[in-house]
């Protein structure tokens, strides 16, 4: 099965509480809204989500303090970039399926897809001057420009029909470490994590989304017409390419471990241990 069209949250059962605190904080914050012609379509995108930014900003938070409201409004900001990230990807990539319903530009067209981008970046502008704080707007901007940057060069090397191992680690770094990195760092900031702290949690963060998006394109290779496929197509024996990234799944989840061992030992902690095990594998 596609994975992107797998029905339940494998992180409920784990993180049950914190994500419904999330999912709270995400309605709140589009009940400012509901006058607005993109209220309906963003609460439809916004359905199914797993949260693990989210997820990952609040326990960042709560290792070095408190998840206050400030945390929780920036979760909702990661959330919001993740999204709509979502939707112009399932254009560009011609998906008919998005967690098991129509993507939102099959639903509600090219325009308002499009138009949403905008609604959503003022969603965001708004949280930020909210929490004002400038490194985290800092760490949004960058999060969204090396996002866009990301989808530009897998379009450019998939045009260009030829793409390396570096080439791929380059482009999921940009388009999903980037995401999972400022979540773990801007929650260790709203937490009062001391820099040293904030390092750790952030390089946490970085490893666990490259992690994660190997699994990703491992469980769903057949369905993506991107680089992970151009790997396998070039090589003389696709298992070669199964086998090397199943290892570079396990070394970057070995190395976002090795990050959290300065951090504070608790329960978020805990938490973000138990997230690396959702970015590898079972054997």
């Amino acid at each position: 099965m596609n994975r992107k069209n797998i029905g339940n949250n494998p992180l409920l059962k784990l993180y049950a509480p914190y994500i419904t605190r999330i999912n709270e904080s995400l309605n709140t914050e589009m009940n400012s809204y509901t006058s607005s012609e993109f209220y309906e379509s963003l609460l439809y995108s916004l359905d199914g989500g797993k949260r693990i930014r989210p997820l990952i900003l609040v326990l960042s938070a709560e290792c070095f303090g408190e998840a206050d409201e400030n945390a929780m409004s920036a979760a909702c900001a990661v959330e919001l970039l993740h999204t709509e990230s979502i939707i112009h990807d399932d254009i560009i990539d011609d998906e008919l399926l998005r967690r098991r319903k129509k993507p939102f530009h099959v639903k509600y067209g090219y325009d308002t897809s499009i138009l949403s981008g905008d609604f959503v970046l003022g969603l965001i502008l708004s949280i930020s001057a909210r929490l004002d704080n400038a490194r985290i707007t800092d760490n949004l901007a960058k999060t969204a420009i090396l996002m866009s940057e990301g989808e530009m060069i897998e379009e450019r090397l998939v045009a260009g029909g030829d793409a390396t191992f570096d080439d791929y680690l380059k482009t999921i770094q940009y388009k999903t470490a980037t995401a999972f990195e400022a979540a773990a760092k801007i929650g260790a900031i709203i937490g009062g994590g001391d820099e040293r702290q904030i390092a750790d949690i952030t390089e946490y963060g970085r490893n666990m989304g490259i992690a994660y998006q190997i699994r990703d394109d491992l469980l769903d290779w057949k369905n993506e017409d991107k680089i992970f496929n151009m790997l396998v197509r070039k090589s003389t024996d696709p298992r070669d390419v199964f086998d090397k990234m199943e290892e570079m799944s396990k070394t970057y989840a070995g190395k976002a471990r090795s990050a959290l061992e300065e951090i504070p030992v608790g329960n978020a902690h805990s938490g973000l241990d138990g997230l690396i095990g959702f970015a590898v594998l079972k054997a």
